[in-house]
C-alpha cells in the first residue's frame, strides 16, 4: 500500500469514527443555538489566547487560568454547551494519538 492510499483510508477512517460523527452532530446543533454557540465561542477565544501565550514561552496567570476554568463551569451548565465540548475534547484526543502515533515514526527512523 502506498502512503496516498493509506493516508486517504485514514481520513476515510477518522470521517468514519464515532467521535468525529458525535463532534460534528454537535457542531451542527450549536450552530443553532447563539446563545451557546457564543459561549463556546468565548470559551475557544479564551483557550486560544492562553495556548499562544503558552507556546511563546509565557506562563498564563492564575486570574487568566481561573477566568477559563469559570468559562467551563458555565458552559457545563448548559446541557448542550456540555455535550458539544465533551465531544470535541474526545475528538481532539483522538486526533492527538493519531498525530503522536505518526510523529513516533519520524522519531524512530531519527534514532536508527
Amino acid at each position: 500500500m502506498n502512503v496516498y492510499d493509506a493516508a486517504n483510508n485514514l481520513a476515510r477512517a477518522i470521517r468514519d469514527s464515532q467521535e468525529y460523527k458525535v463532534y460534528k452532530q454537535m457542531e451542527a446543533s450549536v450552530k443553532t443555538s447563539e446563545p451557546v454557540k457564543k459561549m463556546i465561542d468565548d470559551f475557544h477565544g479564551k483557550q486560544f489566547e492562553l495556548q499562544k501565550k503558552q507556546m511563546m514561552g509565557e506562563q498564563p496567570s492564575e486570574f487568566e487560568m481561573k477566568q477559563l476554568q469559570k468559562l467551563v463551569e458555565v458552559a457545563s451548565i448548559d446541557p448542550l454547551a456540555r455535550d458539544f465540548i465533551s465531544a470535541e475534547m474526545r475528538f481532539t484526543l483522538m486526533m492527538q494519538d493519531v498525530s503522536k502515533i505518526l510523529s513516533d515514526v519520524m522519531e524512530l527512523e531519527k534514532s536508527q
